[in-house]
C-alpha cells in the first residue's frame, strides 16, 4: 500500500510540475472590427498632408434614419438580434423576387404583395418606394444587406437621440414647407427629385443620409483649398471651402452654403443657407448642420452630424453612421419627371373638377 501511494503521490508531482512548465495559453484575440480604430491607428495621409478620406464610400444600410418601434425600442442590437434581422430580410427579397413559375402564370390574377408587405413592415420608410401606386419592385432596391455597425455597436437608427426619433417642434414653430408627394399646383410645387434635378431622401445633404433605395455611393476628392463629394444618385458635386467664410449675399444654393476645416483628423463641416427645398424635418430658414468625418480604419470613414435651428427645436440633435468601402460611381439616369410632369398636374386638374367642393392645389 505505501508502494501504491508513493507511485500516485510521486505520478501526481510529476503531472503538476509538467503542468506548471506548459506555458499559460494566451486569451483569444478579438475580431477585426473596421467600426473599430485599432490600437495605435493613424489615418493615412494624402501628398498635401491632409487625412486621407479620399476615395470610394457608401452608407446603404438596413439600419433606418428613425428607429422602427415596431421591431425595437434598444438603441443598439446584440450581435445574434443583428443577424436575425439581416436573415429575415434577405429571406423576405428573395420571396418577393422569386419568379412565378410559368405553369401558374395565366393562375395569377392579383400581385401577391406579402412579401414586400414584410419587408415595408422591416422598414417602413419604403412605403413610398415598394409599397405605394408605382412604386419600384422589390428587385431595384439596393438598399444594403447589414444593420449599421458604428464603435462596435449594432445600431437602430442613424438618428442617436434616446427614442431614435427626431425630437418634437417648439411650439410657435413655423409649418413645414408645402412641397411634397401631395402638392400639385403647378411644376414648381414638384420635388426637383422627382423631377430628375437633384438627388432625393438626403443623399447629396446635409446631413448626408441613405435614402434606401439604391445609389448610396459616393466620391470624395480632396485638395489643399476644398474637400469635393460626388454623389452618385444624380451625380451632384458638393464642394467644401476649406478655412473660408460663410457667403453674405443671401443666396442659398442647393445643398446650401459649405465651408470646412481640420480638427486634427476630423474634417468639420459647417453648413447654412439652405435653400427651402432642402429642409431637414422642416427646417432650413436657420439651419445649420455640422457634420464630421473621421477615418477610424482602413476601411470605414466615422459620420456624425449635429443640426440645429432656434426656430424649430430647443436644442441641437443629430445622428452618426459608419461609411463602407465602394467599388465606384456607377451612371445613374432617371427622366420620369420630365415626362410624366403634364400628366401629374392634368390628373391633378381633372380630379379638382370631378370633386365636389374640391379645392385647388391636390387631390381631394
Amino acid at each position: 500500500m505505501r508502494h501504491a501511494l508513493a507511485l500516485a503521490f510521486g505520478t501526481a508531482l510529476c503531472l503538476a510540475g509538467a503542468a506548471a512548465a506548459e506555458p499559460a495559453k494566451a486569451p483569444a484575440a478579438k475580431a477585426y472590427d473596421p467600426s473599430v480604430s485599432p490600437p495605435g491607428w493613424k489615418a493615412p495621409r494624402t501628398a498635401f498632408g491632409q487625412p486621407d478620406l479620399s476615395g470610394y464610400w457608401t452608407n446603404a444600410s438596413l439600419t433606418p434614419i428613425t428607429r422602427n418601434t415596431r421591431l425595437t425600442n434598444k438603441s443598439v442590437l446584440t450581435e445574434a438580434e443583428a443577424i436575425a434581422q439581416e436573415k429575415t430580410w434577405a429571406e423576405a427579397v428573395s420571396e418577393a423576387n422569386a419568379e412565378t413559375p410559368k405553369d401558374e402564370l395565366d393562375k395569377v390574377t392579383t400581385v401577391d404583395k406579402s412579401n414586400e408587405r414584410k419587408i415595408v413592415g422591416l422598414r417602413p420608410d419604403f412605403q413610398f418606394a415598394g409599397g405605394d401606386v408605382g412604386g419600384y419592385n422589390t428587385f431595384w432596391l439596393d438598399p444594403g444587406s447589414h444593420i449599421m455597425k458604428v464603435g462596435g455597436e449594432y445600431r437602430t437608427a442613424i438618428i442617436t437621440t434616446p427614442n431614435g426619433q427626431p425630437p418634437p417642434r417648439k411650439p410657435g414653430a413655423p409649418p413645414a414647407p408645402g412641397f411634397g408627394r401631395d402638392v400639385y399646383d403647378s411644376y414648381e410645387t414638384r420635388s426637383t427629385g422627382e423631377r430628375c434635378i437633384t438627388s432625393f431622401g438626403r443623399n447629396a445633404g446635409p446631413p448626408m443620409l441613405s435614402n434606401g433605395y439604391y445609389n448610396n455611393g459616393y466620391q470624395i476628392v480632396q485638395t489643399p483649398e476644398a474637400v469635393v463629394i460626388h454623389v452618385e444618385l444624380i451625380h451632384e458635386i458638393r464642394v467644401v471651402r476649406l478655412n473660408d467664410k460663410h457667403r453674405t449675399d443671401g443666396l442659398r444654393p442647393a445643398m446650401g452654403d459649405s465651408i470646412g476645416w481640420w480638427d486634427g483628423d476630423t474634417l468639420v463641416v459647417e453648413t447654412t443657407n439652405l435653400p427651402e427645398r432642402d429642409n431637414f424635418f422642416g427646417a432650413w430658414k436657420n439651419l445649420k448642420v455640422t457634420e464630421r468625418f473621421t477615418r477610424v480604419s482602413k476601411e470605414q470613414v466615422n459620420y456624425k452630424f449635429t443640426v440645429e435651428d432656434p426656430d424649430v427645436w430647443d436644442a441641437p440633435w443629430g445622428g452618426e453612421y459608419n461609411f463602407s468601402p465602394y467599388k465606384g460611381i456607377y451612371e445613374y439616369a432617371c427622366h420620369e419627371g420630365n415626362y410624366s410632369l403634364p400628366g401629374i398636374l392634368a390628373g391633378a386638374r381633372a380630379a379638382e373638377k370631378a370633386s365636389a367642393g374640391g379645392k385647388p392645389g391636390g387631390v381631394h
